[in-house]
């Protein structure tokens, strides 16, 4: 079982997730005869929810610590309630099999081991009317199987939640099942083609190494059409799509290469089948196979890579709640579709949940967090007559919403259309391709036609093979291989060094890059609020020491589900308990310790009377007792360990840096004085970001974006490489050609190091492509080249850029990994 070591001194970890345990802390759990301790109350019902359903297996086998559990997730039955909708359940629940029972697939949280597997298993097959449940690893989604009859899908919900793994429905798109279904026609195209050219190879080497004159008739006839047999599905099947394209190219008038792949694939086929059927002539049906194959492994990679950059079905309900609240006429509640919601309706967004669409507030006062919208992790006070966004968090106090905008008005909706138009500006390098490979084509044709004329005058005998031999020649294998396969061994490589890349062409570009601009919170800081510094004011005689203050400031938070409260939890202290704690909306919190009064917030709330000057930039909280001052706490944001040497690298590798952030001015330029960055812009919406993206590219510049949350989308889909960080939402991450699977921001340089050194390859590759056609090019025109020889010629030039790919997979230490050591080698 994974858990961190622990030393005499040092604190306990929580059992469950493995965060540190705040002193004296009340929450534990008994599990073999021992008493665990847990860190919080949320870890608290997830464990005993664990173990008391029988599941305290999960404990001993699992191998990576779960996430920690939301308090804001509870198994409630009016959160899960909307899921039983009929109309709701129409898009994503189906039958399974003729006795009424139905199934869905879920998007689970949460997932990290083969344990967290087992128990979801475990706990719903536990439950009276689930037939089936079974876990994907890979993909962290979950293939349930129901009576509805017997148990409702809210309570199979609410099940997931109490254990710690909140799940909603997963719904692809169309066009990512399009995407999924031509990947499983690649790989079966695949299959055939490699299997058919093993079989066609078995029968063909002893031709060539006995020769054909020391086979018998009878057999050399068998191998013949044993081998004609074996390369009919490859070319009918297999090589199907390469027919199709040519077809297409030929009605378009825009010719590219699978014109000269058909030809030769179709010409050497049917001249070989001929030549078999009349019993006379040159058989090449290996060539057609082998050549067949080669081309298709390079399409599938390229197919891969286009897979993994589509859009995602959950991308919209990651950004908007499910579920709605909404209110009638006679003030009563009804849970809804948030779907389903329209102008002019009146919702109840209640503390914790999310504003399911835009609108106005006609009642109430309440904290909203619109971090995932604005990229401020400070919350925002809204009251009577403000505007609301959806997909902000209520923070404090329920509110009454007047909906303005929804489903595909709201703003979220109009960030996800403006990324969609930066997507469009980007098809002008395919279409430069498409025209270099339609000239180079042309070349192409115009050259074999010459060599059949010539040839047709020469020996008309020989006309047929020597124009094969030229367009298996000219076959751009190793072109079309020559980018792919380096750019595989490339992303296998940073996926090694935690970098996943999700565009065909992001690592070229990366290696063209002049800029990278970076979003602050939760991008070079790790979006949490953390406590900074604590500085004592007016204290009597001593009497309270910085950690008694911190320690009462942790007491008053610990009722609240404030991003600030995240900041104190480390120094709660169970003997310390505030009574009768109030949350003033904006302005902070007050309760009774020991019977003494006291506040923490802003200094006017704080200390009304005498309220001090804040001690500098950046957040400050005031605490008070009994109106009087007592103690300063500063808060930030904790920057990444790695920040500025990742700055410091880019610099030094030639890349300008810039940071664009929707936070204060004070705090974005703190950030960029302690980063050493220059160039900084605060305060910027989607749009300015955009804006000064698109201004950056007219200039001629090369830009990538590093950001994690729904405010970048935008420039994100306009940079030239977007990379989004490991914690980014769901939205962002399928905008990004490139995610970070790890919080370091070092594998940024990792991956600009690997994309140069990939380009280097590729251009090494193309050149071996292009010195290898100029050279046999001439020599198969004058007929020193037959068909056989051309199709070794073509496989042999292919592994060499195959094997000249995989020196990329001699994969150093990274470099990051070497600080690592070092650190460790030194503690």
């Amino acid at each position: 079982m994974t858990h961190r070591s622990q030393t005499p001194d040092a604190a306990p970890d929580c059992y469950h997730c493995g965060s540190r345990v705040p002193p004296d802390a009340p929450w534990s759990i008994s599990l073999d005869e021992s008493r665990h301790p847990l860190c919080c109350p949320g870890c608290e019902a997830v464990a005993h929810a664990i173990v008391d359903g029988g599941l305290a297996s999960y404990y001993r086998f699992r191998t990576e610590l779960p996430e920690r559990p939301n308090d804001r997730q509870a198994a409630r039955v009016d959160t899960w309630a909307v899921f039983d909708d009929p109309g709701l359940q129409a898009r994503f629940v189906h039958p399974d099999g003729d006795d009424g029972a139905v199934y869905a697939t879920l998007a689970v949280d949460g997932i990290t081991c083969a344990a967290c597997a087992w128990l979801i298993e475990h706990r719903l097959n536990a439950l009276a009317g689930v037939a089936t449940s079974a876990v994907n690893l890979t993909h962290h989604r979950l293939r349930v199987s129901w009576d509805p009859e017997r148990v409702a899908l809210s309570r199979i919900l609410a099940e997931m939640a109490a254990i710690g793994y909140p799940a909603q429905p997963w719904e692809p798109d169309a066009a990512q099942q399009r995407l999924q279904h031509e990947e499983r026609m690649n790989v079966r195209r695949l299959i055939v083609a490699a299997v058919g050219m093993m079989q066609v190879m078995m029968f063909s080497i002893p031709i060539y190494v006995a020769g054909p004159d020391e086979i018998s008739a009878d057999f050399l006839a068998l191998f013949h059409w044993l081998s004609f047999a074996l390369a009919t599905p490859v070319v009918l099947f297999s090589a199907q799509p390469f027919f199709r394209n040519a077809l297409r190219d030929l009605q378009t008038r825009m010719l590219g290469m699978d014109v000269t792949v058909s030809l030769a694939i179709g010409g050497a086929y049917l001249a070989s089948g001929y030549a078999v059927i009349a019993g006379h002539g040159d058989v090449y049906f290996d060539s057609v196979a082998m050549f067949t194959f080669f081309l298709l492994f390079g399409r599938y990679v390229e197919a891969r890579a286009r897979r993994r950059s589509g859009h995602s079905g959950n991308a919209l309900s990651g950004a908007l709640p499910l579920s709605a609240t909404r209110l009638t006429e006679s003030g009563e509640e009804r849970i809804l579709p948030a779907s389903e919601l329209a102008a002019g309706d009146r919702v109840l967004v209640k503390p914790g949940h999310g504003v399911p669409a835009d609108g106005v507030i006609e009642s109430g006062e309440s904290s909203l967090d619109e971090s995932m919208l604005t990229g401020e992790y400070l919350p925002v006070t809204r009251g009577v007559g403000d505007g609301v966004t959806g997909g902000s968090q209520n923070i404090e106090s329920p509110l009454t919403v007047r909906v303005t905008h929804a489903g595909a008005d709201a703003r979220v909706a109009g960030i996800i259309d403006l990324t969609d138009r930066a997507f469009a500006s980007r098809p002008r390098v395919a279409q430069l391709a498409a025209r270099m490979a339609h000239h180079f084509v042309l070349q192409v044709l115009l050259v074999t036609v010459g060599v059949a004329v010539a040839w047709w005058f020469i020996n008309p005998d020989r006309m047929l093979w020597v124009t094969l031999s030229v367009l298996v020649v000219t076959c751009p294998c190793a072109l079309a291989l020559a980018t792919p396969t380096a750019l595989t061994a490339g992303h296998g490589r940073l996926h090694r060094r935690g970098v996943l890349i999700t565009r065909a062409d992001a690592l070229e570009t990366l290696s063209q890059l002049d800029r990278v601009i970076f979003d602050k919170t939760g991008t070079l800081t790790s979006g949490e609020m953390s406590l900074v510094e604590t500085r004592l004011i007016g204290a009597p005689d001593g009497a309270l020491d910085a950690a008694r203050a911190r320690s009462v400031a942790a007491a008053l938070e610990a009722q609240s589900e404030h991003p600030i409260a995240r900041a104190f939890r480390p120094f709660r202290e169970a003997r310390i308990i505030a009574d009768e704690v109030l949350s003033r909306p904006g302005q902070g919190l007050e309760g009774r310790i020991d019977d003494r009064c006291w506040r923490l917030g802003r200094p006017e709330f704080a200390a009304p009377e005498c309220p001090p000057a804040l001690p500098g930039e950046g957040q400050w909280l005031l605490l008070a007792e009994e109106g009087q001052p007592r103690a300063w706490f500063a808060l930030h944001d904790r920057l990444r360990e790695d920040a500025r040497e990742t700055v410091e690298a880019l610099k030094a590798r030639g890349l300008a840096v810039e940071l664009l952030s929707g936070d204060t001015a004070s705090a974005v330029a703190d950030m960029a004085r302690r980063l050493d960055i220059d160039n900084w812009q605060a305060s910027a919406t989607p749009e300015d970001k955009l804006a000064r993206l698109q201004t950056l590219q007219n200039s001629g510049e090369r830009v990538a974006m590093v950001g994690d949350g729904i405010n970048d989308v935008p420039v994100l889909a306009g940079a030239d490489v977007a990379i989004a960080m490991n914690g980014a939402t769901d939205l962002a991450r399928t905008r990004a050609d490139a995610v970070l699977l790890s919080p370091r921001l070092g594998r940024i340089v990792d991956a600009v190091e690997t994309s140069r050194a990939t380009g280097r390859i590729i251009r090494q590759n193309l050149v071996w492509a292009l010195v290898y056609n100029v050279s046999a090019l001439p020599l198969a025109a004058m007929g020193f080249v037959p068909p056989w020889l051309a199709a070794i010629g073509m496989s042999a030039s292919s592994l060499v850029v195959v094997g000249n790919a995989l020196r990329l997979n001699r994969d150093a230490p990274s470099r990051q990994a070497g600080h690592d050591a070092a650190r460790l080698v030194n503690a």
